[in-house]
């Protein structure tokens, strides 16, 4: 079989019958496409999967660092290769694995740059001189206090929506959902803004979307990342923040009061509790300070410290 063939009918299944998100499979198939532009300088058109051996990934990974690639984009592409050639075993149509023996690419731990609280309540208060303050305040309200990913706000509908239970049931990755906590604040900017700008902005019942623009439509991701920069300048806040940085704030703000780690799982949708442990490095200073500040034996060196032996206090 043709390896396009095989990607072709990859692709299909993981629409049809997985479900996996528009996004991955876009994902997927930008790794696929690199991956056959290899094949084919190296090969020609119309290679057999069959011939594509572990010599193969090798010299794709050497031709990635050759041009630049960082370790985590190989190590994604090396994750693709694998879940298509897990599809072919299972069809029947592959045999060997050349990936079996080749080794992910060792990522560095990069932690995330976190918001101070008064930062984010900057950013917060920068809305009320927006064009759609009511809206923006909503969003940037939902982003912090449940944690949510930008996708996730702008994918959320209406009857996900419990303002009563104060809660929102979200769907992440994968097409899984969760329920998570909507905070005091954020219930009290949406409910102030589905009665106000949303109602004048969708003059129809057909828009199901809980954040639209002042024409009525859905939020784009691309317009949440522009709205959180020009919020950002308003606040004075450098380097401008991603609209991510609110979720790793509402994170590393969770275990810096004392959160459950499980707990913070569990509300940002990771699958792995791997991934939620970067938290517990980012807050890793906050809890020195608290040390420092609530230890008996730091509570009394603390004083001294900076002065001469014998120096009175």
């Amino acid at each position: 079989m043709h390896f396009e063939a095989l990607v072709d009918r990859w692709l299909s299944r993981l629409a049809l019958e997985v479900g996996a998100a528009p996004r991955t499979r876009e994902a997927y198939a930008g790794d696929l496409r690199t991956f056959g532009a290899f094949l084919v300088a190296q090969m020609g058109d119309k290679v057999e999967i069959e011939r594509i051996g572990r010599e193969t990934i090798l010299g794709f990974q050497a031709w990635e660092a050759s041009r630049g690639i960082g370790a985590r984009t190989q190590a994604r592409r090396l994750s693709t290769l694998r879940g298509l050639w897990r599809f072919g075993q299972a069809e029947g149509v592959l045999h060997d694995d050349p990936l079996a023996e080749i080794r992910q690419p060792r990522l560095p731990r990069r932690l995330p740059g976190v918001l101070a609280p008064a930062q984010v309540e900057g950013l917060i208060e920068a809305c009320a001189q927006s064009p759609t303050p009511q809206r923006d305040r909503a969003l940037l309200e939902v982003l912090y206090g449940s944690g949510l990913r930008v996708s996730e706000a702008v994918d959320l509908r209406l009857d996900q929506l419990y303002l009563r239970e104060r809660a929102l049931r979200v769907r992440g990755k994968g097409e899984k959902e969760r329920l998570v906590p909507l905070g005091r604040a954020a219930r009290g900017a949406l409910a102030v803004y589905l009665d106000g700008e949303r109602a004048r902005f969708v003059r129809t019942g057909r828009v199901d979307r809980v954040f639209v623009s002042a024409r009525g439509h859905g939020l784009t991701r691309q317009a949440v990342f522009a709205l959180v920069r020009r919020l950002a300048a308003r606040a004075g806040i450098e380097p401008a923040p991603s609209p991510h940085g609110l979720r790793h704030a509402f994170a590393t703000h969770l275990v810096e009061g004392g959160a459950d780690l499980r707990a913070v799982q569990t509300l940002l949708g990771h699958a792995n509790i791997a991934t939620t442990e970067v938290y517990t490095h980012l807050s890793r200073a906050h809890l020195a300070r608290v040390h420092e500040a609530h230890h008996p034996r730091d509570r009394k060196a603390g004083p001294r410290r900076g002065r001469k032996a014998g120096q009175e206090t």
